[in-house]
């Protein structure tokens, strides 16, 4: 299994790899007065929302549709308040792969998560966050830029971004430094429009893409968010475009994967962990 790793790793060191999160990077991540898992997937998302209780099964399927569906009944402050509350006053556990990423100093991270594991992990490193925006009137881009000077973050207009600093771009939000999340069905809507219409990447993005190789960590594909993201910010990938870290992938991830030209490794972030030589605790591996 380590052999599989090699050319990940190297290419990630050479900053040829960009990993790119999904909700199983935060496998094992738990509260630290409750012990309870913080809710990351879409199932787990839906039933912290609804106080732990299951909704229809409509509104089930996806936790873009129990957004929406909260948003419509109680406000788009309700949504917020849950989300802020989830990520942002909850104190977590700290994940040994957040924790690893930060100390490679990578120069260039997706993350598709909302949490707050990998600034708390870089916050006393110089870098740059890209936040995904939604549905702002106005808006001449669907993203706000801000840069860290290893203390606090100041917003900054792209062409102000220093070249030099490494990039963490998380495209559906964050509650940090102020709370953007794209959640809800309409959220959506206008955030993957706009991102096939180039207006929710940064040009700084754009211009150190072409070529670059994706490492999925914990991102399954079964749903058409997840893969139309993975499609336009991974837009002018090389070839291989990456990997993909799935143990036990379905057919219409073989297949979508194979499309845009990822090859699998039927591995978990723990292998990949241990592979890079960072102990991992039980409670961390998943089956992404």
């Amino acid at each position: 299994m380590s052999t599989d790793f090699e050319p990940i790793l190297s290419g990630l060191a050479e900053g040829r790899v960009v990993p790119f999160l999904g909700p199983g990077a935060l496998a094992g991540v738990t509260s630290t007065a409750t012990g309870e898992t913080m809710p990351a997937d879409s199932h787990s998302l839906i039933l912290a929302l609804n106080n732990g209780q299951p909704m229809s099964p409509k509104l089930m399927f996806e936790f873009s549709r129990a957004a929406m569906h909260v948003e419509l009944k109680r406000g788009r402050s309700a949504l917020t308040k849950f989300l802020d509350k989830t990520y942002r006053d909850t104190a977590w556990s700290p994940s040994a792969l957040h924790l690893w990423l930060a100390e490679q100093g990578f120069p260039y991270v997706v993350d598709t998560n909302r949490d707050t594991q990998l600034q708390l992990a870089m916050a006393s490193r110089p870098h740059t966050l890209v936040v995904g925006l939604a549905r702002m009137a106005g808006a001449e881009h669907r993203f706000k830029v801000f840069q860290s000077d290893g203390k606090d973050y100041a917003p900054v207009s792209p062409d102000q971004v220093d070249s030099r600093l490494p990039v963490l771009f998380k495209p559906v939000g964050s509650p940090l430094p102020e709370a953007s999340y794209i959640a809800s069905d309409a959220d959506f809507v206008d955030y993957l429009t706009e991102l096939m219409g180039g207006f929710a990447i940064p040009g700084f993005i754009k211009r150190r893409r072409p070529g670059l190789r994706y490492l999925l960590l914990g991102l399954r594909l079964n749903r058409d968010t997840e893969r139309m993201l993975l499609s336009e910010i991974g837009y002018a990938a090389g070839s291989p475009a990456g990997w993909a870290l799935i143990p036990s992938p379905t057919d219409k991830e073989r297949r979508f994967l194979e499309r845009l030209n990822y090859r699998i490794i039927p591995a978990d972030v723990g292998d990949f962990l241990a592979a890079a030589g960072v102990p991992v605790p039980a409670a961390a591996r998943q089956a992404a």
